[in-house]
């Protein structure tokens, strides 16, 4: 099954009044189970391509199905339960929200499952032991560092084990030993229960961990490897 396909997307903006073609005409597949990367300079349409296939904006045209189903048949509450439900994203400017505490930001989306709380704190808990963070968990945002804050989002985006995983340069903040140790965890994920991740990113750790590279630049596929 197809987790993410693009045929043809093209994503345009207007900014102040000037038009800016973020992706021309991308044609992209993406199968579940996918450990992949998407690769290219700032400006070149990869984090645009995230966004859309993680069902936070709209494409200006072609089409894009999300586990084969067409976004552009869905309604917004439709797209929201899909996203909660099945989409975990982990953002390069983490997004977390400052008034929580740590554990209260992970357990935050099964919440809006319905989780029951006990259940959702030790769910909670456990992301937070795999991203080694598990003796940080009253501490809010501010109280933490860049790479500390990166590693609660990471724990964030996979404590509901959704089935696709998206993330936005998700190594930037982290040294070379946390981000190599993340990338391990995300593989077993991968690995264990089929979890597709697509990556954008900058860094050749990511592109040698993933099994999959698409190169992108001017909101076009350069190229492609498959390992």
């Amino acid at each position: 099954m197809k987790a993410v396909q693009a045929v043809n997307v093209i994503k345009d903006y207007n900014l102040n009044g000037i038009a800016v073609h973020a992706l021309r005409g991308v044609s992209l597949a993406f199968e579940s189970g996918d450990f992949a990367a998407i690769a290219g300079p700032s400006g070149s349409g990869k984090s645009t391509f995230l966004h859309l296939a993680g069902c936070l904006d709209t494409i200006t045209s072609g089409s894009l199905s999300i586990a084969e189903t067409d976004t552009a048949a869905l309604s917004k509450k439709q797209l929201a339960i899909l996203r909660r439900r099945s989409i975990g994203f982990i953002f390069q400017a983490y997004n977390l929200i400052p008034v929580l505490s740590c554990i209260e930001n992970v357990a935050f989306p099964l919440t809006l499952l319905g989780v029951d709380r006990r259940e959702a704190w030790e769910l909670s808990r456990a992301a937070l032991r795999d991203v080694g963070l598990d003796n940080m968990e009253r501490r809010r945002p501010k109280e933490m560092s860049g790479g500390q804050q990166q590693r609660v989002a990471i724990a964030r985006a996979l404590v509901k084990r959704p089935a696709l995983i998206l993330a936005d340069e998700p190594t930037a903040n982290l040294d070379s030993r946390i981000g190599r140790e993340i990338l391990e965890l995300m593989l077993d994920l991968n690995k264990s229960a089929g979890t597709t991740f697509i990556f954008s990113t900058h860094d050749q750790m990511v592109m040698d961990y993933a099994r999959r590279v698409v190169h992108i630049r001017d909101g076009q596929v350069e190229s492609e490897e498959v390992k």
